[in-house]
């Protein structure tokens, strides 16, 4: 391992700290972190050092300026210049991050990720657009249910196994880089919750308050169901610590998916 404390992070470094920076919670931004320690081990820097560029890069995250919370104030202008060529292709984010970390590792990208499926695919240029879609399914996931705290946004349930990370647009008609793996464009549901926003059979409004279709409400149910489905309705969404839901994303659901 090298020892680079004391020296100008490069490019590569500043891609991982803000590929984790997104996965993070900003409250769990500290040198305790595993996976700052982790990511520290990996580049030669101590863990202080990390959480201190992460929340560098959280003083430049317009989403937490919104709300008022700050981070360090002293970013550097390679800080920014990866925000500003990243934050909207974050599916390219991640995927450049792990292709950095599996060349410190000295392994594959599928190694790293679970990406069984493409093992046997020939070299090229199919094989690395589906090694791109795979990490930035991981990605989103990740980051989704992370930004919520690994709890459903509707009911909290808070268990990660039982969880989706949800599109609020569709995958199939986002756009490749900019919606399809955004985190804005997510949210952190249980299954039956999943199910039914993307049947359209619930939504969400403006405020972020749980809106009921007329056609879920009319269906044959038990009571107790019946109070549990029905009892979320008015009721807001737990929101998530960043990336919160688009506007677009959410009038997008209200217009085309939502069966009023």
């Amino acid at each position: 391992m090298n020892d680079n404390n004391g020296m100008k992070w490069s490019w590569e470094e500043t891609i991982l700290a803000f590929d984790l920076y997104c996965r993070t919670p900003f409250g769990a931004i500290g040198q305790g972190n595993p996976e700052i320690v982790e990511l520290a081990r990996l580049i030669g820097r101590t863990p202080g050092a990390v959480s201190l560029k992460m929340s560098n890069i959280a003083s430049i995250d317009p989403e937490l300026q919104k709300r008022g919370i700050k981070g360090m104030q002293h970013g550097s202008k390679l800080d920014e210049e990866i925000f500003a060529e990243f934050s909207e292709n974050l599916e390219e984010l991640s995927y450049q991050a792990q292709v950095i970390r599996a060349k410190l590792e000295d392994k594959s990208v599928s190694d790293i990720i679970d990406l069984e499926e493409i093992k046997d695919m020939p070299a090229g240029e199919y094989r690395e657009r589906t090694m791109k879609t795979r990490v930035g399914q991981y990605f989103f996931r990740l980051t989704v249910l992370n930004s919520y705290g690994n709890c459903c946004c509707v009911t909290g349930l808070a268990k990660p196994e039982l969880l989706v990370a949800s599109h609020i647009k569709p995958w199939s008609v986002s756009d490749e880089k900019t919606e399809r793996t955004n985190p804005k464009n997510g949210l952190c549901l249980n299954p039956i919750h999943d199910k039914a926003f993307d049947k359209g059979f619930i939504t969400i409004d403006e405020n972020y308050r749980i809106v009921i279709s007329q056609r879920i409400k009319d269906v044959e149910m038990d009571s107790a169901t019946r109070k549990w489905f029905m009892g979320y309705e008015n009721q807001q969404i737990k929101l998530p610590e960043k990336f919160r839901p688009g506007k677009d994303f959410i009038q997008y659901h209200n217009d085309m998916i939502f069966q009023w």
